[in-house]
C-alpha cells in the first residue's frame, strides 16, 4: 500500500510535466508565427466548432458499442448520407423551399438514414452475431466501403451545397466577437449537438426502452432474464446511431461541400473521440469530441494545417497505448 501511495503523485507529477510541456511548445511554436491571444482564440473556437460534429459521431459509436460491443466503422458512412440526402431532398419538389423545405428535407433525411442503419443491423450485423468481434468489425468496414461505393455512383464524385440555415443562402452570417469570427453555422453545429445529447441522456434515464438499452449495456444475461430481447436492442442501438450520424451531416452540410467520401474522415476523428471516453460514456464522448476538436485545430494552426489529421491519429495511439484495449458492454446480442 505504501509503494502504492508513492507511485501516483509519481505518475501525476509525470502528467502535469508533460502537459506544461506540450503548452510550452504549443506557445513557443505560436511565437515563431506571430501569435496573440486573438490567433489562439480563433483556432480554439474553430476547434470547439470541429469537435462538436466529431461528438455527435462518437456518441453514434458509444450508442452501438456499449449495446452489442461492436466499434461501428460504418458510422461515418451515416454523416454522409445524411448530409447528401438532405441536399438532394431540398432540391427536389416535394419538401417545398425555404426553411420548412430545409426542415422537411432534414427530418426526412435523418429518418431514411436511420432506416438504412437498422437495414445495416438486420441485413449484415445480426446474421453474424455469433462471430467473433473481429468479424464484426471488418463487416462494418465493408458496410462502408459499399454504402461510399454507391453514394459515389449515385451523387458522383462532385461536392454539393445546402444553404446556411440562418441566412438560407451560401454565404452565412459571421459574428466577430474580440476579433474573433464565429460563423452562425457553427452555432447551428453547438446547439445541435447540446440538445441530441440531452435528448438522447433523457431518453436513457427517464423512457422504458432507454433503460432496456441501458440494462443491455450493462448486463446482457440478466436483461434477458427480464424480458428484454437483446437482438431488438441491438437494432435500436443502430438505427439510433444512424439518425445520430445523419444529424451531424445535415449541420455540417453548410459549412462544408458534401461528397461521397466525407464519411471517412468524420467516421475515424468520431471514433477518436469516442475512445478518448472508453467508447462506454456518452458524457465522456461528448468531452472527447470537443477536446479533439481544439488539440487538433491548435496543433495544426501552430504547425501546418496539413497535419491536422496526423494530429488526430497521435491522439488516438496515446488513448489506445494508456486504455490497452476497451470493455464492451457485451458479447452476444441473440
Amino acid at each position: 500500500m505504501s509503494q502504492l501511495l508513492k507511485t501516483k503523485p509519481s505518475r501525476t507529477a509525470i502528467r502535469i510535466g508533460g502537459l506544461l510541456v506540450v503548452v510550452a511548445l504549443v506557445l513557443l511554436l505560436g511565437s515563431q508565427k506571430g501569435f496573440g491571444v486573438q490567433q489562439y482564440g480563433q483556432l480554439i473556437v474553430a476547434g470547439i466548432g470541429s469537435g462538436a460534429v466529431y461528438a455527435l459521431v462518437a456518441l453514434g459509436f458509444v450508442m452501438v458499442f456499449t449495446v452489442t460491443g461492436i466499434i461501428n466503422f460504418a458510422q461515418g458512412a451515416f454523416v454522409m448520407l445524411g448530409a447528401l440526402f438532405t441536399v438532394t431532398l431540398y432540391a427536389s419538389p416535394f419538401t417545398g423551399d425555404g426553411r420548412l423545405g430545409l426542415a422537411v428535407a432534414a427530418v426526412l433525411a435523418v429518418l431514411i438514414t436511420a432506416g438504412i442503419g437498422l437495414a445495416v443491423e438486420r441485413l449484415t450485423v445480426f446474421p453474424a452475431r455469433r462471430a467473433d468481434h473481429l468479424t464484426l468489425i471488418i463487416i462494418t468496414v465493408a458496410v462502408y466501403i459499399i454504402i461510399q461505393g454507391l453514394a459515389l455512383i449515385y451523387w458522383g464524385h462532385s461536392g454539393r451545397s445546402l444553404p446556411a440555415f440562418t441566412t438560407m443562402a451560401n454565404a452565412d452570417q459571421i459574428f466577430r466577437p474580440w476579433g474573433i469570427v464565429i460563423k452562425a453555422q457553427t452555432l447551428w453545429v453547438l446547439a445541435t449537438t447540446f440538445a441530441v445529447f440531452a435528448a438522447l441522456s433523457l431518453f436513457l434515464g427517464r423512457t422504458m426502452i432507454g433503460k432496456a438499452l441501458r440494462a443491455c449495456s450493462v448486463n446482457p444475461g440478466a436483461a434477458r432474464l427480464m424480458g428484454i430481447n437483446p437482438g431488438r436492442m441491438s437494432a435500436l442501438a443502430f438505427t439510433i446511431a444512424a439518425g445520430m450520424g445523419a444529424i451531424a451531416g445535415v449541420v455540417l452540410a453548410p459549412l462544408t461541400k458534401p461528397v461521397y467520401d466525407m464519411g471517412l474522415t468524420l467516421g475515424l476523428k468520431g471514433f477518436v473521440a469516442a475512445a478518448m471516453g472508453g467508447l462506454i460514456s456518452s458524457p465522456a464522448a461528448l468531452f472527447g469530441g470537443f477536446l479533439l476538436g481544439m488539440v487538433e485545430n491548435v496543433a495544426a494552426g501552430v504547425t501546418k494545417s496539413g497535419l491536422k489529421d496526423m494530429f488526430t491519429f497521435i491522439v488516438l495511439i496515446a488513448v489506445l497505448l494508456r486504455n490497452r484495449g476497451f470493455r464492451a458492454g457485451t458479447g452476444r446480442f441473440e
